[in-house]
């Protein structure tokens, strides 16, 4: 199979070409300067010119707190993108998968959301990403939109992707300990996008490893445990405490509902996902 990635710099997506080529696929990734998905134009000559069987959106703007002074630039990556991408999809004939965040849920339900709760985004991130979905899905209805979310991976730079080496060299970290999410090995990710591609899926996919979900202390205290650290380096702290400009949902696990129907099993519990991560 022929796949395009987009955001080619990024964690997700690297880890999606790097399967990708593993099982034997022919994988052009490019970054921002290879294809701008803001540019309607660009995304449609990029993509006639490539003709992949199947584009893999891994592009955004991801930066939650800076999107609340960055709204434009925001929804140019986060919305204009996906719909930009999928309407060259349908031009060309692509099969079309695009990558959105647990954030689109408010956080008002302590239980786990799935593919049939209906969004409300708090922030800009948020509702650039959910405006995205609705465009992509608008442009292409074939479009598969995945949410996944807590994120992590080879050389992330997000929180829970530094963990490991922010115990490793003896530093003393704090975590929050009130927010509720599914961690997610982008590894895993990665595998479950590649066979998304090969099935004759539309719409809304939730993908997160299995399991009940955690707060980022708790990842961090399992992350000491595994490096033989003592959980006394993670010290907890509420959302509150952060000030951060942004408003988040305080729970915002996931689960799907559509993995059987897509023939499809769990991916591997979290726990598992990090031990794997965490040794490599």
């Amino acid at each position: 199979m022929k796949i395009l990635v987009t955001g080619a710099k990024g964690m997700v997506a690297r880890a999606v070409a790097e399967y990708c080529r593993s099982i034997g696929d022919d994988v052009v990734a490019l970054d921002r300067g290879g294809l701008d998905i803001s540019d309607s134009g660009q995304c449609l000559a990029v993509i006639g010119e490539l003709r992949p069987d199947a584009i893999v959106n891994c592009a955004a703007f991801t930066d939650v707190d800076g999107a609340e002074s960055n709204e434009k630039s925001a929804y140019a990556a986060n919305s204009d993108g996906p719909a930009n991408l999928a309407a060259a999809a349908k031009e060309h004939g692509a099969k079309f998968i695009t990558i959105s965040t647990d954030y689109v849920f408010d956080g008002a339900s302590d239980g786990f959301y799935t593919e049939t709760d209906v969004p409300a985004p708090l922030g800009v991130y948020a509702r650039s990403k959910y405006d995205g979905e609705l465009r992509a899905a608008e442009e292409y209805a074939t479009s598969v939109i995945v949410r996944s979310g807590w994120i992590y991976g080879f050389g992330g730079t997000n929180f829970l992707s530094v963990i490991p080496d922010l115990l490793s060299s003896g530093k003393h970290i704090t975590a929050i300990s009130d927010s509720f999410g599914t961690p997610t090995f982008a590894g895993d990710l990665a595998r479950r996008l590649r066979e998304l591609a090969a099935k004759d899926a539309t719409g809304i996919v939730h993908i997160t490893n299995a399991g009940s979900g955690s707060t980022y202390y708790g990842v961090a205290c399992e992350i000491a445990k595994l490096l033989g650290v003592d959980t006394s380096v993670v010290t907890p702290i509420s959302d509150a405490d952060l000030a951060r400009p942004a408003p988040r949902p305080r729970y915002s696990r996931l689960a799907s509902k559509r993995l059987a129907e897509l023939g499809l099993d769990e991916l591997p519990v979290w726990r598992d996902a990090l031990r794997r991560f965490v040794k490599a």
